[in-house]
């Protein structure tokens, strides 16, 4: 500890030498690594702000700070200097505490390579000889799709023979039986130019970038010279790739005939886990041709902005530098880090749906992730959820343990509540409990909730009970005002955290807080909250229900004359039912409540029958 403080001190030393220019920092860990790269505008200034006692810290600055033993600087002219400083010694040395990308998965690319001839083929390897990538691709299949389609339409070849000018001179090759089934014209034994050979690649060119019009104008062109000709066999191969093409176009996801290129990038953080999911989508004349979405680990500053910076900047890597003139994104990245990108925050119209496109793929893919961790690792999976529930409601721990309190009462008749609690986000079912109002007359669901909160925290203090860390109210501001009210009699208004729920169900409201919180509706905390709502609802309108019919039974037999509350309830533990009474002999009737009482008993659920017959 006192090692750690004598660091910290060293360390503001070098600080208060820093110049106030703008630059690049980097905090070393006492094993001399790089833990933390930074950007500022003012490094003195902002250097300084880690080290000054502040509670809007997150734990990881705070964490990051206590391992910090050696501070690097480096001046830079402007600040955009500065960030694209940041951006190549992040992407370098790969910091812990930096936001880095952790999808470590290689996507598949189409090539074109540089060669005579050129190949169009599948890759996982980017390799800077002047071949054309085109992609990535979220899956193998669309690769694959793209690749059927463009051999489909184009006669190209596959062999890996030298094809340069020189040797298909000396006739040094001869063709293969892709030739002869038709899928090569042969440029190997000098039977294809190449200049009619480039013209296809142009056009597969256009077509992996998503132009699709000067191929099927061209596939157009040569069916009906060919159909001019007579030449039918001809005439039907080129309509037969203009219906390859036709097929692909029909499985595209068209968005609009007035967008050309644009590119799109949404963003989900999770910060329970640490991590962000970025989407990307590529649109081309219109049409959806690419998407693919990639996993960051967040670093110790994760503001959304500063995320979406990296995040682009490194798909934008992956797509060579290349990003459309326009990007959509739900809104604005750091300046200075994209020259000639027009970024646009859409409002409305085809922009915006392809911005919730994006968003929408994010949510599936990080709910794909999430389904593979619950299932590999369940309790990662439970401290990540436990997690995402303290930071929703505001906790200074997970809420490991909750209790949620309904009431049920049918116009003040029959009130009942019910008690669910809930273990690491599960029903724990055996540690239910029901509750009959004992105090309360007539619909009062302020005062029930007051009776059954001070029972159940009464009793729990009184046997030394686990007490929950969380306490959920199914009901407005006034059922959270009386159970609180309760918890801050029995002194454990600091011990455990209650929320209420409104109606609408993503509406929370917390204690001596008039406003309403509202939660993410396509967050879990969300949905764990509305499964402990509702299993508390099903829970008591239940026993609610058994106790009306029991209500009911019993005064059903008090319509008899001579049955008052004390017969029917021996009655009915006797015979369980009406049924039952029904069926009992009279003897087995006096049995329980007499001879006198029995036949008038018997005689009202018999005469009649007895009269018919």
């Amino acid at each position: 500890m006192e090692e750690t403080q004598q660091n910290v001190i060293s360390v503001k030393e070098q600080v208060a030498l820093l110049p106030t220019t703008p630059g690049v920092y980097q905090f070393l860990n006492r094993s001399g690594e790089v833990i933390y790269v930074g950007k500022a505008k003012n490094l003195r200034r902002r250097v300084s702000s880690y080290f000054m006692e502040s509670r809007d810290h997150a734990p990881k600055i705070k964490l990051m700070v206590r391992q910090i033993a050696e501070l690097r600087h480096i001046d830079v002219p402007t600040e955009q200097d500065a960030l694209l400083l940041e951006n190549s010694l992040i992407k370098t040395i790969q910091p812990r505490y930096n936001t880095l990308l952790k999808d470590d998965k290689t996507y598949p690319w189409i090539v074109i390579r540089n060669e005579p001839f050129p190949r169009v083929m599948s890759t996982r390897r980017l390799i800077r000889d002047g071949s054309q990538y085109f992609g990535p691709y979220s899956s193998v299949m669309v690769q694959k799709n793209m690749l059927e389609l463009v051999h489909g339409i184009h006669q190209l070849r596959t062999c890996s023979l030298n094809l340069s000018p020189e040797a298909i001179a000396r006739g040094k090759y001869g063709v293969c039986l892709e030739y002869h089934i038709g899928n090569c014209k042969g440029p190997c034994a000098g039977h294809q130019s190449e200049e009619d050979y480039m013209a296809g690649i142009e056009r597969i060119r256009k077509t992996l970038r998503g132009d699709l019009r000067s191929t099927r104008e061209y596939l157009m062109q040569q069916m009906n010279d060919a159909a001019a000709e007579l030449n039918f066999e001809a005439a039907a191969h080129y309509k037969n790739r203009l219906a390859l093409l036709d097929n692909y176009e029909s499985k595209s996801v068209i968005v609009s005939s007035t967008l050309r290129r644009v590119d799109v990038f949404s963003l989900l953080m999770d910060p329970a886990a640490s991590v962000a999911y970025c989407n990307y989508v590529k649109v081309s004349d219109g049409t959806v041709v690419n998407s693919f979405t990639v996993q960051l680990s967040v670093g110790a500053e994760a503001d959304e902005k500063e995320v979406l910076s990296r995040a682009i900047y490194e798909i934008s890597e992956r797509l060579s530098g290349r990003l459309a003139h326009e990007v959509i994104v739900p809104f604005l990245p750091e300046e200075g880090l994209f020259e000639g990108v027009k970024f646009t925050v859409p409002s409305r119209g085809d922009r915006l749906q392809l911005l919730e496109f994006s968003q929408r793929s994010a949510r599936l893919y990080r709910l794909e992730k999430l389904k593979n961790l619950e299932i590999k690792n369940p309790q990662k999976h439970t401290d990540r959820l436990m997690e995402a529930m303290r930071l929703a409601l505001h906790m200074d721990v997970q809420p490991r343990h909750i209790e949620c309190f309904d009431n049920s009462n049918l116009q003040g008749t029959y009130p009942v509540a019910s008690c669910v609690v809930f273990r690491d986000g599960k029903p724990s079912r055996k540690e239910y409990r029901h509750f009959n109002v004992k105090t309360v007359v007539g619909p009062d669901d302020f005062a029930s909730m007051r009776e059954i909160v001070g029972r159940r925290y009464s009793r729990l203090l009184a046997e030394g009970g686990d007490l929950p860390d969380l306490i959920v109210v199914d009901g407005g501001k006034g059922q959270l005002s009386a159970a609180y009210g309760v918890l801050c009699e029995l002194g454990l208004e600091d011990r455990i955290a209650m929320i209420g729920l409104a109606k609408r169900i993503e509406e929370v409201f917390f204690p001596n807080d008039p406003d309403p919180y509202y939660l993410d509706k396509t967050g879990e905390p969300l949905k764990v909250i509305m499964h402990i709502r509702d299993e508390a609802h099903r829970f008591g309108i239940t026993f609610h229900r058994n106790k009306r019919s029991a209500g009911f039974v019993r005064t059903q037999l008090e319509e008899i004359e001579g049955v008052g509350t004390k017969t029917a309830d021996m009655l009915l533990r006797r015979f369980r039912s009406v049924a039952g009474i029904r069926k009992a002999s009279l003897e087995e009737l006096a049995d329980v409540v007499g001879e006198s009482r029995a036949r008038k008993v018997y005689a009202h659920f018999h005469d009649g029958a007895d009269e018919r017959s």
